[in-house]
């Protein structure tokens, strides 16, 4: 059958128009039951959740995920293979700056790079193999060796990614949180109540916000100190920000300064720095434009005003030369 799709070249043809679309039928299928499955899940969290509750919290779903990669982690070191990293407290501060918290996440990280290194070039191959190609011994180690490189930085790559953008999440709506925190302190609610009040009201607008706040409450409720759950908001964001504005409240509590002046303070201080931020876009927009503009409309433009010209100089010196 390989053999029959490999040599003719229609049967090919239909071979992927009927792949492409049966997985396409398959992801709206998909796409459409986890839809129904996501809207009935926020309706029943809606209903559901208590009043007082705390959002950001893990849920059953994934604890059951987490506990899965976790039994397939564990089974594989029984096996022998060591799954722990040798920069293992620098990997896992970037998996919680990605938003992987769980203690599994550096092992979770290792495993599914080894995973990649091996399966791409393997993938590699066997699409040589049905594609008919007969590359040579060079190109096949070339090829296998990108894969290799790929499979081994992409997790990298993707991890630094979610992080960049977590991070940028949580900066874009850090001054609506201060103004949110600045007007329940001062209507006399406790630092505590009030993340726990600013977590509840940001829950929609900036979730990331609402889970390091949650997570403070938390960690408050069960005990920990002010300035030790303030810290380790500051390094779960890993955002300077953030780690500014937990000194703030840290050195406001040990000198006995008003909180509601340094949120005040620190809470304009932000929207000028969000401010600036978007005129520093805005600004840059222009030399962005003019790298499409010089690419691609100059040479059209030197084009209509040279080529009349360049006719007409050839229409006159032609029948001159002749």
């Amino acid at each position: 059958m390989i053999d029959f799709l490999v040599q003719n070249d229609v049967a090919r043809f239909l071979a992927l128009i009927v792949i492409f679309f049966v997985v396409m039928l398959v992801v709206v299928l998909v796409t459409s039951v986890l839809g129904d499955r996501q809207a009935t899940r926020e309706r029943l969290d809606m209903t559901v959740s208590a009043p007082g509750a705390v959002p950001g919290g893990s849920t059953l779903r994934g604890d059951e995920t987490r506990n899965r990669w976790i039994k397939i982690v564990n089974r594989i070191e029984e096996q022998g293979l060591s799954l722990v990293d040798t920069k293992d407290e620098t990997l896992r501060k970037r998996l919680v700056a990605a938003g992987f918290t769980s203690e599994a996440a550096p092992r979770v990280y290792t495993l599914i790079r080894l995973a990649l290194v091996i399966t791409l070039p393997v993938l590699l191959i066997v699409y040589m193999w049905l594609a008919g190609s007969n590359p040579g011994l060079f190109k096949l180690y070339f090829g296998a060796l990108i894969a290799m490189l790929a499979g081994l930085y992409l997790p990298s790559l993707f991890i630094r990614a979610k992080a960049d953008r977590r991070q940028e999440e949580i900066v874009n709506g850090f001054p609506d949180a201060l103004d949110l925190m600045l007007v329940c302190v001062e209507a006399g609610l406790g630092l505590e109540t009030a993340f726990g009040r600013v977590g509840q009201e940001m829950a929609r607008s900036h979730p990331l916000l609402a889970e390091q706040f949650g997570a403070v409450v938390l960690e408050l409720r069960a005990g920990r100190s002010r300035e030790d759950a303030l810290r380790r908001m500051a390094d779960r964001a890993g955002v300077d920000e953030i780690r500014a504005f937990a000194t703030l409240l840290i050195q406001s509590t040990k000198l006995g300064s008003s909180i509601a002046t340094t949120l005040r303070t620190y809470a304009s201080e932000m929207r000028e720095k969000r401010r600036m931020r978007a005129e520093e876009r805005a600004h840059r927009l222009p030399v962005l434009l003019s790298v499409p503009l010089v690419g691609c409309m100059l040479p059209v433009m030197i084009g209509v005003l040279m080529v009349p010209a360049m006719i007409r100089l050839i229409r006159v010196l032609i029948p001159a030369l002749g």
